[in-house]
């Protein structure tokens, strides 16, 4: 048995190099598919954000932008539909969306206080 320790002892070093090259490669092919995977997701992000902000000056906006305000989170725009023009028809709740994207959970569950007509109009008095 004693003569055979150098063998095994070879062999484990063999195997911890082995093992350790193999780590480290896979590491390194890991760590930069996630590199270009985040960059591809910021890209995407960055996108969708120029497309919510240039939506209301394309064309076939149905909106006049003068009736627009920018929210940004849970929904883009809140448009006050005539205003600018002294009769306001409706107020929407506008969320712009790129392609086949679908509303998230916060995004659902406003749409669905919406269109069953859970809204009220608070005023906030601040005293001097």
């Amino acid at each position: 048995m004693k003569e055979n320790l150098p063998i095994i002892l070879v062999w484990i070093i063999v195997g911890l190099v082995v093992w350790y090259l193999i780590s480290k490669v896979y590491f390194e092919i890991k760590i930069s598919w996630q590199r270009k995977n985040a960059v591809e997701r910021s890209k995407n992000v960055l996108i969708w954000q120029v497309n919510e902000k240039i939506a209301p000056i394309l064309p076939w906006f149905p909106y006049n932008y003068k009736d627009l305000v920018f929210i940004g989170k849970w929904v883009d725009y809140i448009v006050f539909d005539g205003l600018s023009k002294g009769n306001l028809n409706e107020i929407v709740f506008l969320e712009v969306k790129s392609g086949n994207s679908g509303l998230n959970r916060n995004e659902t569950m406003i749409k669905n206080c919406i269109k069953n007509k859970k809204i009220a109009y608070d005023i906030l008095r601040i005293k001097n």
